[in-house]
């Protein structure tokens, strides 16, 4: 890979003024940017939005320079780790309820890094579909979980 995408978070969070140091750490999903700073709660932002934002940002460059990159992940201290176990577990149990009772199931609004974790996690479950769906009137998406039909 000719792009390095550390060092255009690094130029990112200096262009936005934000001291970070930045470890990447090797994933069979891509690398990992994990951000230290003192100001981790502002780069995380609102429910992780402005971390999502960050790291849309990063691949953006980052498929410009070198459209076969792999996608990069970007964290600021074990964040996305930690939400992702708690979105994990709530989509266990919406699929728990979608087989027991055999109900549509919504989950709340998330961005597209949290939808495709969701929709990874069921790809291969014999009982439970996912599916993106926009929200009327809006530009959010939730997940509806169902059961498949054979």
């Amino acid at each position: 890979m000719t792009v390095q995408p550390k060092t255009i978070l690094e130029e990112l969070l200096r262009h936005l003024d934000f001291p970070a140091t930045i470890e990447e750490i090797p994933s069979e999903d891509g690398p990992i940017l994990d951000i230290t700073s003192e100001e981790s709660a502002r780069l995380i932002g609102p429910a992780g939005q402005t971390l999502a934002d960050l790291q849309y940002m990063v691949n953006r460059i980052l498929f410009q320079q070198d459209p076969s990159s792999p996608k990069v992940t970007v964290d600021v201290g074990g964040f996305r780790q930690k939400s992702r176990g708690a979105l994990l577990k709530r989509a266990k149990e919406a699929a728990e309820r979608v087989r027991r009772l055999g109900d549509i199931v919504e989950l709340e609004p998330m961005n597209a890094y949290d939808r495709r974790i969701v929709h990874q996690m069921l790809r291969d479950d014999p009982d439970v579909e996912s599916h993106s769906v926009e929200i009327e009137g809006s530009t959010q998406k939730v997940v509806l979980l169902r059961p498949k039909s054979r």
